[in-house]
């Protein structure tokens, strides 16, 4: 039966011991990348959209999160826009669900 158990597997004694700072030193290295390669990117776009948000007035034409196109005729002190989709056409959004300012003349362009 020794040919079903190899030498080295069979051998009893002590395993190796590691340096005790190994998991220390693994741990710290993998929060670098988690915090390098997840929450620094994220943390940067949350404060561009942040300056974006805080940048819009009355006048600018925006695209939101939703797909709607139009032109803010008003700004409300509680975070809140309204959007003239067209002549017509008026919404009241959240400041939050907008994803970008675009140039002047984009509705005219559409």
């Amino acid at each position: 039966m020794r040919f079903f158990i190899s030498d080295a597997a069979a051998v009893s004694g002590t395993p190796s011991q590691g340096s005790p700072y190994s998991l220390i030193i693994m741990l710290v290295v993998f929060g670098l990348i988690f915090y390098f390669i997840i929450l620094r990117p994220q943390q940067k776009r949350a404060k561009e959209h942040k300056k974006m948000m805080d940048s819009i007035s009355k006048g600018d034409e925006v695209l939101t999160n939703g797909g709607l196109v139009g032109r803010v005729t008003k700004v409300a002190e509680t975070d809140y826009l309204a959007l003239e989709l067209n002549e017509t056409t008026e919404v009241v959004i959240k400041r939050d669900f907008v994803a970008a300012v675009l140039p002047k003349g984009t509705m005219k362009a559409l």
